[in-house]
């Protein structure tokens, strides 16, 4: 038998030297060119901040002022077509609008007054 130092696949001990460490440890962690990018990410980072911001404001504007106004304007329109079709079944007489811009100009004021 031989020993296992005599083995027909010597390993041979390589290890890194301590300058090949230095080296490695002396390398900047990142390139100057990561330095441009990250403060063209906060630049972004910025503008989206005003971007979900404006779109804030606007979904306030929309919830607070256009859809309340506007489901005022149309649930009266609905209520008084549908008050006119039951009048119609209800009893036999004939429901005529003369002049439709009188009326909806009528149901946008009474929409608009308690605003």
């Amino acid at each position: 038998m031989s020993s296992p130092s005599d083995s027909q696949y010597p390993i041979s001990n390589v290890s890194p030297t301590v300058s090949d460490q230095d080296e490695i440890d002396s390398l900047p962690d990142s390139a100057p060119s990561d330095d441009i990018d990250d403060i063209e990410e906060e630049e972004e980072s910025d503008a989206e901040k005003e971007w979900k911001e404006s779109l804030q404001q606007l979904e306030l504007l929309l919830t607070m002022v256009v859809v309340p106004y506007a489901g005022k304007y149309f649930g009266r329109k609905c209520a008084y077509w549908s008050w006119a079709k039951f009048m119609e079944w209800k009893y036999p007489v004939e429901i005529v609008i003369t002049s439709k811009k009188t009326f909806r100009a009528a149901g946008a004021v009474e929409a608009a007054a308690s605003l």
